[in-house]
């Protein structure tokens, strides 16, 4: 069991990790006890323990949540499940937090058990679509299909909980299409959250077994970059927020991962690639030097890391200038060229 506690000015998370419990699939992916550093399921003392500890510390309780990530929460033991969540809603009570938020396989969700979650404080629910392809959701041993996606996420919405999407990027057997396919079906369900994971091969997984027999290839990490810059732009553009792009920083993901995508700083390499292709299509190919103002907080993301952006354009004979101006919004620039202004 784990507990991470994410916080920030907006929104905090006390996470409770439950390992392989409840899920009656392997999927190609999986390695749980890699992925949440456990191997053990909490008890109901220990999430006590753990809600108790955290919330003696929050600054902010009225925009912190409990969340049960891991596996899947609605398929493990029923009374488990109910004694989880009944220890959740008495620190929910008492300390006035925003709600409790748990994930879950868009197969394990019927009406059901969504009125034994809202009953216990539930608020917010997470599907793990991973794919929109059948083809792909099959080649990886899901045990779901897109409509099974479809039909939970519309369940969900109609019991008023708010409803977040996982999607998997680089799945076995999935190409590019898919991975916009994948997209543009999320945005028609219109949750209001995504989380964007690029894959990571880890070790005692069928993905390895594919990758070391060399029938599964990767795409270049640079392709990966821009597909998720793409789908990033898609679904604010949408109104639907991604609140995780690429893997949690783990030394447990970082030990086991035999290849894939996994980087500390993945979503601010995609928000450089944003900026690289709004640059690009203002120049439109022109050489000369050019002032690109962004609001002060996104210089170093225009930059790219370790200035890629900058050197990007300069083999194109492009220099580029970035300047902060705190009247322009975030993830976007105004670009002029230095001739017309000298």
């Amino acid at each position: 069991m784990r507990l991470w506690d994410t916080m920030n000015n907006r929104h905090a998370n006390i996470s409770i990790f439950i390992p392989h419990m409840g899920c009656p699939h392997q999927c190609s992916f999986c390695n749980q006890r890699t992925i949440s550093s456990t191997e053990k399921p909490p008890t109901v003392k220990d999430v006590d323990n753990i809600l108790k500890s955290a919330c003696s510390h929050l600054k902010s309780p009225s925009t912190t949540e409990i969340a049960f990530f891991g596996g899947s929460f609605t398929a493990i033991d029923r009374s488990f499940m109910i004694s989880l969540l009944e220890c959740a809603k008495s620190y929910l009570d008492i300390y006035q937090l925003a709600g409790i938020r748990i994930s879950t396989r868009p197969d394990c969700i019927d009406e059901d058990i969504l009125r034994i979650l809202g009953t216990y404080g539930v608020t917010s629910i997470e599907l793990g679509a991973q794919s929109m392809s059948d083809k792909v959701l099959e080649m990886n041993k899901r045990g779901h299909s897109a409509d099974n996606v479809r039909h939970a996420s519309k369940l969900i919405k109609a019991y008023g909980f708010e409803l977040g999407l996982q999607m998997m990027v680089g799945l076995y057997g999935s190409t590019e299409q898919d991975e916009l396919f994948t997209c543009s079906e999320i945005i028609k369900i219109h949750p209001a959250t995504v989380r964007i994971y690029p894959i990571a091969i880890l070790e005692s997984t069928t993905l390895a077994e594919y990758w070391k027999r060399g029938i599964y290839k990767l795409y270049p990490f640079q392709k990966v970059v821009e597909l998720c810059a793409e789908m990033l732009t898609k679904f604010e553009n949408a109104n639907i927020k991604v609140i995780k792009l690429g893997l949690h920083a783990s030394e447990s993901v970082e030990q086991n991962m035999l290849a894939g995508f996994y980087h500390p700083a993945f979503r601010e390499l995609c928000e450089s690639e944003i900026y690289k292709h709004i640059i690009e299509t203002a120049i439109n190919g022109t050489p000369g030097e050019y002032y690109v103002y962004v609001d002060p907080s996104c210089i170093s993301k225009a930059l790219g890391q370790k200035k890629a952006n900058t050197a990007y354009f300069l083999e194109k004979g492009i220099k580029i200038n970035i300047l902060g101006d705190k009247n322009i919004p975030a993830g976007k620039a105004r670009i002029t060229n230095v001739s017309e202004i000298t």
